[in-house]
Formats: structure tokens, C-alpha cells, sequence
């Protein structure tokens, strides 16, 4: 995985470990018995019930999985395993730049003893990708997608997938904010914020972007994180002591830096990082942008890189007026000790996950999904599961 997508090799352990989790906990999921007996307003002449109603799941059928490059263990087997609990059949489609680690679960698979066919791994290029989408898409046998990645293609998938009505999961991309009231715990949070941000070299969907720091705090946090992304070691991701490797292509260094550019022109400061590293086309630095505008791009838009992007604010209303002024809503965090305050924002944060006080909060035994643009449906936990079943009335009438 560190070979094939650049992470930390103890990032890549890290996977390993989350990925597991999933099957593990959908392999116990898979025990537990589901329906429900219902009454029923049948009677008999005599008033006695008329025969018996039930409510019970069955397996939706075969499955379409498209899943991502920037965790290429964890999102197969986020899918795969409530495809499997569920009675479902699985073709994974893994993203064309990381295909080995796919075809290597496919491996596992098979040698763990999984039926020849019920988990499929199709692998094909950039060129044919769409092709392979379209065919998974309006295939009558597939009766569910479920994606992981950009929201332009998530709605892409939805107006193609319209033609056959299949079920759609759809984990689509996020502009997360990240917000540090004035009575935060600042240790905390710069420890949460270097977690969310640099993790996987900023290249995940729950990453903070948009860091809303209290004005009474606001110095202090900029010289704290400043000093934290300092101490940042980017290198190859095999090299024992590294903590940040490369993003996934020269196009995607490209299109960070002209992001970083483009605030600095619209008025942003650069106190950290801000351009490309000697070490290859694919490394940028880890970079802090302060006072940066709302209609900069890097604000407004999803950034899959090492960059944070950072302004201030002076009320709550105004933080969550910020942090809600987005056209989707997948992840959002925020640092506080005040637990009245706790309750109020998580509210109204329109977002699907909320990490309070902490900078990483995604587990196989909760829900994971986003609002608005970020998608629908839910992965992960029980809920995950509904995902892959359809829910069966059957009434049965008796002779009396």
C-alpha cells in the first residue's frame, strides 16, 4: 500500500488494522437475526387473526463497489463486509491507481475460502474507468452502487444509475471545518488539527480544511501549528521516521499548488510551506495559509493536500455561519470545554460526522456518511448494513 500510494508505512499498518475491523465486525453482524412479526387487522368471522404478517430483510443482490485510491484497503472492506453480512455478491471496482492492493484482498479472499465469483475484482485503466462505471451503472443484474469519491462523479453515477432505479450509497466529498472556540484546550487541538490535516498528506475526505480559529486565540494557534507542521518529516513513505509522503500525482501537486497561489494573490498569508519539494513532482510541503478569504478557492472548494487554510471569528453564530456556508457536509470538527456549547453547535453543523474535541473519529461501529453534496446513505455499524437489504411483507392467511 506505502509502495503503491505513497502513505507512511505506519500509516499503512494503521489501514491494515481499520480495514480488518470491518470484516470482523460485519462477520459478527452477519449472526445476529432480523424481522419482524407485525399484527394483523385480518380477522376471522369469530374476530380470531387471520393467518400471521411479517416484515423480514433479504439480500438487496449483486453489488457494484467503486472505491478510492487514498484508502485502498479500508474502502473495499467497508463495503464488502455489509455486502457479504448482508447475502449481497460484490464486484469491487478499485480505483486504477492503486489496483495491487485491490487485487491482493481478491487474493485474501479467495484463499479464505469466499465462493468462486461472490467476490469479484474488475481492474482497468483511466481511459476505460467510465466505461466500466457505465456498464455497473445500467446493468439489470446490479442491483446497488455504492461509491466512494468526488461528488461530480457521485452525480454522475446517480443520473446513470436512474435508468435501472438501482440503490445507491454514495460517500462523496467534503470541505470540512474545523472550528477552536475560545475556550479550547489548545494543546488538544493542535494535536487534533495535525491529525485531521496531515494525515495521508491531506488527502482524505474527513480532512479539516477550513480552520476557524476565536480571535482571543487566534496568534497562539497560528505559532503552535506552525511550530507542529515544522516538525513534519515528508520523504518517502518506506523510510523509517517519515510522517508525511507524497499526494497521489504530479496533476494532483499541480492542483495544490495552484490553490496555494491563488489565496496568496486574493490576499492570504503563507507562513508555512507554500511550494512544491525538491524531492520529486509528486511531494508538496506541508503549507499554513492564515487570514484567508471566504471566496478563495481553497476555501470554498475541497483541497486534497498538505495545506491548511486558516481565519479567524468572534461569535459562535458567526464560526457556525462559516462552517455551514458550503454546498456539502461530510465532516466537521470543533474544540471546546463548554458542554452546553457542545450540544448546541454539534446541531447545527450541517455535516454528517462530528468529532468533537478530536481530530480523528471514524470506526467501523458508527455511522459514516455526509448531507447535502457529500452523498447518501450510511457506512459502517448496524445502519451500514440496511444498506444491502431490502425489507420483505409477507401476510400469510390460515384457514380457521
Amino acid at each position: 500500500m506505502t509502495l503503491e500510494s505513497g502513505k507512511p508505512l505506519q500509516e499503512s499498518l494503521g489501514e491494515v488494522n481499520y480495514g480488518t475491523s470491518f470484516l470482523d465486525y460485519y462477520a459478527a453482524e452477519a449472526l445476529r437475526p432480523s424481522g419482524t412479526i407485525l399484527p394483523t387487522a385480518f380477522a376471522h368471522p369469530d374476530g380470531s387473526p387471520r393467518g400471521q404478517a411479517m416484515a423480514f430483510q433479504q439480500a438487496v443482490g449483486v453489488t457494484g463497489l467503486i472505491t478510492p485510491w487514498n484508502f485502498p484497503i479500508a474502502m473495499i472492506t467497508r463495503k464488502v463486509g455489509p455486502a457479504l453480512a448482508a447475502g449481497c455478491t460484490a464486484l469491487v471496482k478499485p480505483s486504477e491507481l492503486t489496483p495491487l492492493t485491490a487485487m491482493l484482498l481478491q487474493e485474501l479472499a479467495d484463499q479464505a475460502g469466499i465462493p468462486e465469483g461472490v467476490v469479484q475484482t474488475i481492474t482497468t485503466d483511466r481511459k476505460h474507468t467510465p466505461e466500466v462505471g457505465d456498464e455497473l451503472c445500467t446493468h439489470p443484474s446490479v442491483r446497488k452502487i455504492s461509491f466512494t469519491g468526488s461528488t461530480a462523479v457521485g452525480k454522475l453515477l446517480m443520473q446513470t444509475s436512474a435508468s435501472t432505479v438501482k440503490r445507491l450509497s454514495l460517500e462523496l466529498g467534503g470541505n470540512a471545518p474545523f472550528i477552536v472556540f475560545g475556550d479550547a484546550d489548545m494543546d488538544q487541538a493542535i494535536s487534533s488539527a495535525m491529525a485531521s490535516k496531515f494525515r495521508n498528506a491531506g488527502q482524505t475526505c474527513v480532512c479539516a480544511d477550513r480552520f476557524l480559529v476565536h480571535a482571543s486565540r487566534y496568534d497562539e494557534f497560528v505559532q503552535r501549528l506552525t511550530a507542529a507542521i515544522d516538525d513534519l518529516v515528508v520523504g518517502n513513505g518506506m523510510t523509517e521516521g517519515v510522517t508525511m509522503g507524497p499526494v497521489i500525482s504530479a496533476q494532483a501537486c499541480d492542483g495544490v499548488d495552484a490553490k496555494v497561489q491563488d489565496a496568496i494573490a486574493a490576499g492570504a498569508k503563507c507562513v508555512a510551506g507554500g511550494s512544491k519539494l525538491s524531492l520529486g513532482s509528486h511531494f508538496y510541503a506541508p503549507t499554513l495559509l492564515i487570514d484567508v478569504p471566504t471566496d478563495a478557492d481553497i476555501w470554498k472548494t475541497e483541497t486534497f493536500g498538505p495545506v491548511a487554510a486558516v481565519r479567524s471569528f468572534d461569535t459562535d453564530e458567526e464560526a457556525v455561519e462559516i462552517a455551514n456556508d458550503s454546498s456539502v457536509g461530510l465532516a466537521s470538527y470543533f474544540l471546546t470545554k463548554d458542554l452546553s456549547r457542545t450540544f448546541r453547535v454539534a446541531k447545527t453543523l450541517e455535516a454528517g460526522l462530528v468529532g468533537v474535541n478530536d481530530g480523528i473519529i471514524s470506526t467501523c461501529t458508527a455511522p459514516f456518511g455526509g448531507v447535502k453534496e457529500s452523498g447518501l446513505g450510511r457506512e459502517g455499524s448496524t445502519i451500514g448494513l440496511q444498506e444491502y437489504v431490502e425489507t420483505k411483507y409477507d401476510s400469510s392467511t390460515t384457514k380457521q
